[in-house]
């Protein structure tokens, strides 16, 4: 479950929005170590859905082995986003993206997302990620360790 929210200045929304940006723009080139760089120890990534990808991911070391490591193995590249839209209010922002990557069976993974970040102390700490399930199910197996579709 998600904390309450901390209100923040606008000020402090306006920074957390403008540091996202900046992660955000590395992402769209490819580059992901600045967006691994602002997750805290502590974060938590909760992947909305059924597929056998949705579930909570409890700290970076998880979000990395069982996360983005599994997705990374299946993909022939980086998964560069695009921002359509960020919008920030007290510690959360808001983030529409679009995927652009092919999977390593040459199949396109072009995943419509919705992101919702939390951050601390200039940090994240908590994404809520909304996406195209269908898809998920459809393009990319099950990670490893999962026999069947996460209830």
């Amino acid at each position: 479950m998600t904390a309450p929210q901390k209100h923040t200045s606008p000020k402090q929304a306006a920074a957390n929005k403008a540091l996202l940006q900046w992660v955000f723009a590395d992402l769209a080139s490819g580059n992901g170590r600045p967006f691994l760089d602002l997750l805290a120890e502590e974060v938590v990534w909760h992947v909305e859905g059924s597929t056998a990808w949705s579930r909570s991911y409890r700290g970076k070391a998880a979000v990395k082995a069982d996360l983005l490591k599994p997705l990374f193995e299946v993909l022939a590249g980086p998964n560069p986003l695009s921002v359509l839209r960020m919008i920030a209010e007290d510690d959360c922002v808001a983030v529409q993206a679009r995927g652009n990557a092919v999977t390593r069976a040459g199949a396109p993974y072009c995943n419509s997302y919705c992101m919702i970040f939390r951050l601390q102390d200039g940090r994240v700490v908590e994404i809520t990620e909304y996406a195209d399930t269908a898809l998920i199910e459809r393009v990319l197996p099950y990670p490893a360790g999962v026999a069947s579709v996460a209830g």
